[in-house]
């Protein structure tokens, strides 16, 4: 078949050398965000999908809506089959929709109908799912309501990130992707509709989503911090300034305030609701990621220190 490939970030990649690679499609062109700032220096750069485009000398259309007049024409003039999608990262259009004949198949990391939405894996982790996968199906208007036509399904490890997570997810969805195509294309393959029960809704998990709540439950403040690895970066606040957080550890042993720091020689512990929590690398504003224990003994936590909720 004819595809024309929609996505944007590294986890785009897997699917599309799937598909530049196979010799049943042929990829004629891609659809990514357009160049963005971004980076310390904040320079302009173009997404990793556009930049693997060009390294194979395919075509690469980033309107600034996917409804443009100018990229509809285009789009119609490449005459694709279907396009397969990955985490594009714009709303389409239904004038878009409506050109290929086999429609717009998009991988979507979670076991829809659970977890519709931006921040799906990121979601699983934060509300502490054990399993969770990939999914197929065909784009509609309603947001990831279309029929599905396949799944694999992932586990979540106790120490998972959101980022270990959707690593092994798009590998394991790309397989999924290029052989929904093989089977689009030679008919063996059918969507079915998702069931009415089972919906939730995965919204974009924001940064100050990723504030930590020290009045929470350490296994909250466990799964919230690996549900914002890597991104948007969960935090808190120390003596006013920010202070990034990776992953911790909940500690089964005397309880501490929340907020509360106590810092020994080979562990620094920080008081939930309940256990304390044991702190693992950490990020001063304005200063270089280390380890907890790095830090404070830098900055000699008092008994007057409280990491700050809000």
């Amino acid at each position: 078949m004819r595809l024309v490939f929609a996505g944007t970030p590294d986890t785009a990649l897997p699917s599309l050398r799937l598909l530049l690679d196979s010799p049943r499609h042929e990829v004629v062109a891609v659809i990514t965000r357009p160049d963005a700032r971004s980076g310390r220096g904040r320079g302009v750069h173009t997404s990793p999908v556009a930049q693997l485009a060009d390294e194979h000398g395919v075509e690469v259309l980033k309107p600034a809506k996917a409804g443009d007049p100018d990229f509809l024409a285009r789009l119609a003039e490449l005459a694709p089959d279907a396009c397969p999608v990955v985490a594009y990262g714009a709303l389409l259009p239904q004038a878009a929709l409506d050109i290929p004949p086999h429609g717009w198949i998009n991988l979507h990391f979670s076991l829809l109908p659970a977890w519709r939405g931006a921040a799906p894996v990121q979601h699983a982790v934060l509300h502490g799912d054990e399993i969770t996968g990939a999914a197929t199906f065909r784009i509609v208007k309603e947001l990831d309501a279309g029929p599905v036509f396949g799944v694999v399904t992932e586990p979540i490890g106790p120490h998972d990130t959101s980022g270990d997570v959707l690593g092994r997810l798009a590998v394991s969805g790309a397989e999924l992707l290029s052989l929904t195509m093989d089977g689009v294309e030679d008919g063996t393959l059918s969507a079915r509709p998702q069931p009415a029960d089972g919906v939730s809704l995965a919204p974009k998990i924001n940064v100050e989503d990723a504030r930590v709540d020290w009045a929470a439950p350490a296994a909250r403040v466990d799964r919230l911090i690996r549900a914002c690895t890597p991104a948007p970066g969960a935090w808190t606040e120390f003596r006013g300034a920010r202070l990034k957080l990776g992953p911790v550890r909940p500690e089964p042993g005397p309880r501490l305030a929340p907020g509360r720091v106590q810092a020994g020689k080979d562990a620094v512990l920080v008081g939930t609701v309940t256990d304390p929590v044991r702190l693992g690398d950490v990020q001063p504003q304005g200063k270089r990621l280390m380890t907890a224990v790095e830090w404070a003994r830098g900055t000699r936590p008092n008994d007057e220190d409280l990491l700050s909720s809000r």
